[in-house]
């Protein structure tokens, strides 16, 4: 009987695959268990060894950072793209329904902002600058909303899902809330939601 060819180890050839998978997983993963999730169910989850999830993240904290990076470039590119007035309502709805999709990704910056320096917070800030401007102008919000004010419907929106029985009523609360703060705004998220 022919014996199996042994498994060929690609080594560094692999890395850009692996970690790409490794953030594929953990996306999926935190969605569905959470944060604390055993990183080992997300190296199996990927295909490769819990080495290798070392060698690419040194601790849940950065993996779940990296995953959240993602979003967060996901978002550049749509305030890149969306240069109308209504950018900021597309922006702020799929911001919103980002947290609520994955909360995980909201706690892993709550935990790990002291273990490790991100950029996070700025570049969501920065990405919220010209749609806030331009939506100001066209008059589609209040002219003194602030890009602290759409920061605090995200820490909102994510308060709303970790007390809420469901993610249905969490939606609801962060729509009513975002209404709260600027009708206008609150009618526009409603409608790219």
């Amino acid at each position: 009987m022919p014996q199996p060819a042994p498994a060929h180890n690609r080594g560094p050839a692999a890395a850009a695959a692996n970690r790409a998978a490794l953030l594929a997983a953990a996306r999926r993963l935190f969605a569905e268990q959470g944060y604390d999730v055993p990183l080992s169910a997300i190296a199996r989850a990927a295909g490769v060894g819990q080495g290798v999830l070392y060698r690419h993240f040194g601790n849940r904290v950065t993996l779940a950072l990296a995953v959240f990076g993602e979003s967060i470039a996901e978002l550049e590119a749509l305030a890149a793209a969306r240069t109308d007035p209504d950018g900021l309502a597309a922006l702020v709805a799929r911001m919103l329904s980002l947290t609520l999709e994955n909360a995980a990704f909201v706690d892993a910056v709550v935990r790990g902002r002291a273990e490790v320096d991100w950029d996070g917070d700025r570049r969501v800030g920065a990405l919220l600058a010209r749609p806030l401007v331009r939506a100001r102008a066209a008059g589609r919000v209040r002219d003194d909303l602030t890009i602290d004010d759409l920061l605090l419907l995200v820490r909102t929106a994510y308060g709303l899902l970790a007390t809420q029985p469901g993610a249905g009523a969490a939606r609801e609360g962060v729509l009513r809330v975002v209404a709260l703060v600027d009708a206008d705004l609150g009618a526009a998220v409603a409608a790219h939601w």
